[in-house]
């Protein structure tokens, strides 16, 4: 028994009193101590899921964390990146496997709060098929424009909009992303008449950008700021729900009049559904410790995105309440992918 439950200056009654409060305790705590497995387990490998290609942003933050998780623990951990399907493909992997923690998702926004409406059929359920367990990173979107635009502001951007209907193009790293959706915003709350182009992948939005094919774009705040310094692209705004510390003069959109545009977007790690609570609490544990290393979450910062670690319970309702706002947007925009 812990000792420092006893006051070496307490008095005898005292010392009673203080000894069955310890007992007390320790007689409530075991049903957490004693029932939080012990994982990862001597021998056991971790294979996290990842629904996009090698090379891609999350992708490369996966890695790191799968890197430092292996480091600390001493487990192999895995990176299978199963791309494809709007991270359907991926998410239906992890949907299916067993729910012992040693097959986990790292994924975006995208996955649990916006294919649900997007599909009228999903291969899995976002809520009773997953378990959410670590908010790894808040991100961003930062609307830029390509550097011979006729125009330097949103409020110039806006007034060549409607001067010019259906002749300003905005490009989206896949139909249905957010890049997309944040498009769909801007135009129901500015009432202009923007075309979307979809690309497939960030790599290609952002590249026929830069070549002048599209006019503006929800671009990643890393490569936006990127470009922006590079003279290659002019910043607009982001589509934030507070001011970037990498740009902290820059307003908002919504700052600048456009309401709606503050869904903030996220990347993070779940498990199989039914995975108990201990469990969930335990890898949550094991991956916070890795990404609050200085070499990982100074990358984040680095990128202008924000170092979250929700766990498995905040997490959850940051899922649920990210799901109800994007289908609001998608139901009022018509979008349908099936």
């Amino acid at each position: 028994m812990d000792k420092s439950c006893y006051p070496v200056w307490a008095a005898r009654g005292a010392r009673r009193l203080a000894a069955a409060a310890c007992l007390a305790a320790i007689a409530v705590q075991p049903a957490h101590a004693a029932d939080a497995p012990a994982w990862p387990a001597a021998g056991k490998s971790i294979r996290i899921v990842v629904p996009f290609p090698a090379g891609s942003g999350s992708d490369s933050l996966a890695r790191m964390l799968a890197a430092k998780v292996a480091e600390q623990t001493g487990a192999a951990v895995v990176i299978d990146n199963k791309p494809g399907a709007s991270t359907v493909i991926g998410a239906q992997e992890v949907a299916r496997a067993q729910p012992d923690g040693y097959t986990l998702l790292y994924t975006i926004v995208v996955t649990h709060t916006q294919n649900p409406h997007l599909y009228k059929k999903l291969p899995y359920d976002p809520f009773k098929d997953f378990t959410p367990v670590l908010q790894v990173v808040r991100s961003a979107t930062v609307l830029v424009a390509a550097k011979d635009t006729p125009f330097n502001t949103t409020q110039e951007m806006l007034a060549y909009a409607k001067a010019n209907p259906g002749k300003l193009n905005y490009a989206s790293y896949s139909p249905g992303s957010t890049s997309h959706l944040n498009g769909e915003i801007l135009k129901m709350r500015t009432g202009t008449d923007i075309v979307h182009i979809p690309y497939k992948g960030t790599a290609d939005a952002s590249q026929a950008l830069l070549a002048g094919n599209v006019q503006i774009y929800f671009d990643g705040t890393a490569t936006a700021v990127q470009n922006a310094k590079a003279g290659k692209v002019k910043v607009l705004g982001p589509a934030t729900d507070k001011r970037l510390a990498v740009m902290p003069d820059m307003p908002t959109l919504e700052e600048q009049g456009i309401a709606g545009l503050n869904i903030v977007g996220w990347q993070g790690l779940f498990a199989p559904g039914g995975v108990t609570p201990e469990l969930a609490e335990r890898i949550a544990t094991v991956f916070r410790n890795a990404l609050e290393t200085p070499g990982i979450s100074q990358t984040i910062e680095s990128q202008g995105n924000e170092v979250s670690g929700a766990g498995p319970a905040e997490y959850a309702e940051i899922v649920r309440r990210d799901y109800e706002r994007w289908g609001e947007v998608i139901q009022r925009a018509g979008l349908s992918l099936d």
